[in-house]
C-alpha cells in the first residue's frame, strides 16, 4: 500500500514479537504483509512509516481474534521506551510541564499523533487524535496511543493513579474488561474526542529532580532533532484542520493564523502541492467521515458537527456530493465493512 509519508519510531513496537509469538502466530507473517521487517525493531530510533504501524496492529488484533492487542502491547512499553525523552520527562517539576514537554517533542516519537491539552475547572482533559491516512481503521493505533499515555503518567504520578475518565471515539468491544483491567475504570467508548480526563491537581504533584546536566544535553539533543525533522507547512495545515473542524470555525483564514502566516502564503504552499484549502478540507472530511461512520456508532447529528458542519442537512447535501449516495446507502456497501 502507499504510504502518507508520516513517521514513527520502531519503538512503537517493542514487545510486539513475543507478544504475537505468545498468542501462537508468526510475527514475522505480518511485519511482512506490512512490508516491514524484525531487523528494524532492533534500532528503537529508527524511524518507520506510520501507516505501516497503524495496518499492522489491526491486522494482527484480526488474525489473533485480540481485541485488546494494542492493551497488551502497551503492557509491554516502559519509560525508557520514550528514549532521550523519558529523562527529560522524569525531571519536570511536575506531571503537568511533563505533559507540556511531551506535546512540544511529540513529533520526534510520531509524526501522526496530535496530542492537545485543555484545563477545565478542576480537571485536566488530554486529548489525542490520529491524522487520517488512505481511510486506515486507526482503533488499535489510538487505544495504543491512549494507554501508553496512561503508562507514561502512572510513572510521573504514581502506580495507583487513575484518570476520571478514558473515552474513545470508536464504538465499545463485544467485552470492554480488558479496558476495565487496564486503566482501574470502564472506558467510554461513542465520545466525541480520544483521550483522557484528569484531576488538575494530580498533574501538580511536586517531583523529586536531580540530573539537572544530563537533561540539559538531552534537551539540546531533543532540540536539535525537533528542528532538524521540521515538518512542512502542508502537513502542518492538515493538523490545524484536524483540531479545528469540531469547532465549526475551520476557514482558510483561521487557520492560516494558527500557523503563523498569511493566508495568502498558505494558498500558494497548497498550490505546490496541487491542491487548494477547499480540496484539503474535503479529503480530510471524507477520511474522517468514513473513521466516524466504520468504527463508532455517533448519531449523525454528531458526526456532523464534528466534520464542522452546523446543520445535518448540509452534512447530507456534502455526503452525497462526495460519495455519490446517502449514509445509509454507503453503510450498506461491502466496502464500508472494516477491511
Amino acid at each position: 500500500m502507499r504510504h502518507s509519508g508520516r513517521l514513527i519510531r520502531s519503538a512503537s513496537l517493542n514487545g510486539y514479537v513475543e507478544l504475537v509469538e505468545s498468542l501462537g502466530r508468526d510475527p514475522h507473517a505480518f511485519l511482512g504483509r506490512v512490508g516491514l521487517s524484525a531487523q528494524i525493531l532492533d534500532n528503537p530510533e529508527t524511524l518507520i512509516p506510520a501507516d505501516a504501524v497503524r495496518e499492522l496492529l489491526e491486522i494482527t488484533s484480526r488474525a489473533t481474534r485480540t481485541e485488546d492487542f494494542a492493551l497488551r502491547l502497551a503492557g509491554h512499553r516502559t519509560f525508557s521506551d520514550l528514549g532521550a525523552l523519558s529523562l527529560v520527562l522524569k525531571e519536570e517539576p511536575t506531571p503537568r510541564q511533563a505533559l507540556d514537554t511531551l506535546c512540544r517533542y511529540l513529533k520526534l516519537l510520531n509524526t501522526s499523533l496530535i496530542m492537545r491539552i485543555e484545563d477545565v475547572g478542576s480537571t485536566v482533559v488530554i486529548r489525542e487524535d490520529l491524522v487520517p491516512s488512505h481511510q486506515l481503521p486507526t482503533r488499535q493505533s489510538m487505544e495504543l496511543a491512549i494507554a501508553v499515555m496512561f503508562r507514561i503518567l502512572r510513572e510521573l504520578i504514581g502506580p495507583q493513579w487513575r484518570p476520571l475518565q478514558v473515552c474513545f471515539t470508536h464504538r465499545a468491544p463485544a467485552d470492554a474488561a480488558a479496558h476495565r483491567a487496564f486503566f482501574g475504570r470502564s472506558a467510554s467508548f461513542d465520545q466525541e474526542f480520544n483521550g483522557m480526563v484528569c484531576a488538575a491537581a494530580d498533574l501538580q504533584i511536586s517531583r523529586t529532580t536531580g540530573n539537572p546536566k544530563a537533561v540539559r544535553f538531552a534537551r539540546e539533543y531533543l532540540d536539535t532533532a525537533l528542528q532538524y525533522r521540521g515538518e512542512g507547512l502542508v502537513e502542518a495545515c492538515r493538523e490545524v484542520v484536524l483540531v479545528l473542524l469540531p469547532g465549526g470555525k475551520c476557514t482558510a483564514q483561521q487557520v492560516a493564523q494558527h500557523l503563523n502566516v498569511d493566508r495568502r502564503t498558505l494558498h500558494r504552499h497548497l498550490s505546490a502541492q496541487g491542491m487548494s484549502f477547499s480540496t484539503l478540507l474535503n479529503e480530510m472530511r471524507s477520511q474522517l467521515v468514513v473513521r466516524h461512520l466504520r468504527d463508532s456508532n455517533l448519531p449523525l447529528g454528531e458526526v456532523a458537527s464534528l466534520l464542522g458542519f452546523a446543520a445535518q442537512s448540509s452534512f447530507s447535501h456534502w455526503f452525497r456530493a462526495t460519495f455519490g449516495c446517502s449514509v445509509t446507502q454507503w453503510r450498506g456497501r461491502p466496502a464500508a465493512e472494516p477491511q
